[in-house]
């Protein structure tokens, strides 16, 4: 059975980009983001490749030409990983790897390697466990026919189906069990959040992109000790924490894992036990990277996992992190666009008396809870 890929840290990674009519996010920004996702994993970028095309080839992805310019480039970096930035069918994957002659993975199994790494509570490994039980099954499932010996008749007879239909029996008995563990402790959650509703204690919930500052902001806030890094996925394990706004109310305030551009179902399927603290918040607090070239895009995306999950109507104030690295002042139109909107930097912990003050003013009507 095909284990997930944990990336060793010499490996040299050749990335793979393809822009498509419909794309709603650029290549450039696509591909930087791969690139770090490779870094995070741990291997190192060697070059890229992109493509425009009008669709996938259906065998390889990118059709045969660029396989043979894709074949030189292996060569010449001595590559020994192709990762691309696109979902890729088992068959693809498998095509392309014997083209290739090295390893080829796509984005989502980088994304679940990341997040194997990451992850350190037992909640946090359930989900990344599941993850990557969901995402195997639809690897051994789409060998499809060709690999299926349960037709019936001559030449269908055999001991071939038994292995794969055994590893997709044990893998299905082992996503249940998976999805019983989480869903207790969805309930545990639930219990803790009907406590919390009984005592009227507001709740506050981080969200953003992956690397926008959340941990920062929640550590500059609360003094919470959360670990932080320059790397996407840096922490997926939400923290709890008291803050205490300026009228005297206090709140409860914790962080989410981080969203992503092309964020792989099967993550935002098993991750939902911890996402459901979006949907149950009071109030929304959507850290953004304003010293990202990208960061209108970075919203887009942002909001639509935000709709994927139903929290799409909370209310939301916009808090324009790492201020400190820019050149000049945050633009007048750029607070007003995305209004209420703070502009702060959680790194040098700069106007967040202005973050508190917003925040408590989108709480009226609650009851003082100290």
């Amino acid at each position: 059975m095909r284990e997930i890929l944990t990336l060793p840290r010499i490996e040299k990674a050749l990335l793979v980009g393809v822009s498509f009519p419909r794309d709603q996010f650029s290549l450039a920004l696509s591909l930087a983001e791969l690139g770090r996702l490779t870094a995070t994993a741990g291997a190192l970028v060697v070059g890229q490749l992109t493509q425009n095309r009008d669709r996938p080839d259906p065998r390889t992805f990118i059709g045969s030409g660029k396989i043979t310019e894709l074949q030189a480039l292996v060569s010449s970096t001595a590559a020994d990983l192709v990762i691309f930035d696109h979902e890729l069918s088992p068959a693809q994957e498998r095509n392309l790897a014997d083209d290739l002659g090295v390893k080829v993975i796509d984005r989502t199994e980088l994304i679940l390697d990341i997040f194997a790494q990451h992850a350190r509570s037992r909640e946090g490994k359930l989900q990344v466990e599941l993850a990557q039980a969901t995402f195997l099954l639809t690897r051994l499932s789409g060998h499809g026919a060709a690999m299926s010996r349960l037709g019936g008749g001559i030449g269908t007879r055999g001991p071939g189906e038994t292995k794969l239909e055994y590893d997709r029996r044990r893998l299905r008995q082992k996503i249940s069990q998976l999805k019983a563990a989480i869903e207790k402790v969805r309930q545990e959650r639930q219990l803790k959040r009907e406590k919390r509703h009984a005592s009227q204690i507001p709740a506050a919930v981080l969200v953003g992109y992956t690397n926008a500052g959340k941990s920062t902001l929640l550590n500059a806030l609360t003094q919470a000790g959360v670990l932080t890094a320059d790397k996407l996925f840096a922490t997926l394990d939400p923290t709890v924490r008291r803050l205490y706004l300026p009228s005297g109310r206090t709140i409860l305030i914790s962080d989410t894992v981080g969203f992503i551009q092309k964020l792989p179902h099967s993550l935002v399927a098993a991750f939902r036990a911890t996402l459901e603290e979006v949907t149950e918040a009071d109030l929304l607090i959507h850290v953004v990277d304003l010293s990202s070239d990208y960061y209108e895009q970075q919203i887009t995306a942002v909001y639509q996992v935000l709709e994927d999950l139903g929290g799409i109507a909370k209310p939301l104030v916009t808090v324009f992190n790492k201020c400190d690295r820019l050149s000049g002042p945050v633009p007048k139109k750029t607070l007003s666009k995305y209004k209420p909107a703070v502009a702060v930097s959680a790194l040098q912990a700069t106007d967040l008396d202005k973050l508190l003050t917003t925040v408590d003013a989108l709480l009226p009507g609650l009851r003082r809870a100290n």
